[in-house]
């Protein structure tokens, strides 16, 4: 059974692996991520990348990385990461913030083992639309979101590097619109304010996407390599 308070970007990991033994390849380690993550698999493998270890963390966070890739994902130089290291890549709202996302993701599909799942979380074409607040509800409350992605194109971005989709769509934790007024009052109590970030499961601002890279060898592994124009055609908006 998933833990009642667990965010929802690690509930798809718990569905597969529980508290067994696994490894991570977190893409964006700042804003205490390791510590959050290893309170509740605090026996898996943390790797995290992001361009400073110190970005938002304190010594018990930096203390929690078992590795760290110190890199500009934009540069897409991902040799120092091992290939088929990871059972679990996560990116949850990186994506938006690259130009290039796509070919990021593209680079670090190698990366994860067969069996493995990659998890992509990312505002949707939804908050757009959405009322501006602080501390994003709206996609252009973060002046560093640069590109907008859907999940029909994150999907289709996976699946031409050979992995199967598991789950896609809006994300609408229950748990996180049931906890809506606690979580206000603790944010207006700590920060003097609400942020939009309490009301994304309710309005649907974000989208996710799981996939998972097949165990035996595919046709499509050539697709891994690069880039293709057929990817470009399908994914454009």
């Amino acid at each position: 059974m998933i833990p009642f308070l667990m965010p929802f970007r690690f509930k798809e990991i718990w569905r597969r692996y529980g508290q067994g033994p696994f490894s991570l390849l977190d893409v964006g380690a700042g804003n205490h991520s390791a510590s959050k993550f290893k309170r509740w698999f605090p026996g898996a493998h943390y790797a995290g990348i992001d361009l400073d270890r110190n970005y938002n963390n304190d010594k018990r966070d930096v203390a929690a990385m078992d590795e760290f890739f110190e890199m500009d994902l934009t540069r897409l130089r991902f040799e120092p990461i091992p290939d088929g290291r990871y059972d679990v890549i996560l990116m949850a709202h990186v994506i938006e913030h690259l130009k290039n996302g796509d070919d990021v993701v593209r680079g670090l599909v190698p990366k994860l083992k067969r069996g493995g799942i990659m998890c992509i979380e990312f505002p949707g074409e939804r908050s757009l639309h959405l009322p501006s607040m602080k501390g994003t509800l709206n996609f252009h409350d973060d002046p560093t979101h640069v590109r907008v992605f859907t999940a029909r194109e994150v999907s289709d971005l996976l699946r031409a590097q050979g992995l199967e989709i598991q789950r896609a769509g809006v994300r609408r934790d229950p748990m996180g619109i049931v906890l809506i007024p606690a979580v206000a009052l603790r944010t207006w109590l700590k920060f003097g304010f609400v942020g939009g970030g309490t009301f994304w499961d309710l309005f649907g601002f974000a989208d996710y996407v799981v996939g998972v890279k097949p165990i035996e060898s595919t046709s499509t592994d050539a697709v891994c390599a690069g880039p293709t124009e057929s990817l470009r055609a399908s994914a454009g908006r």
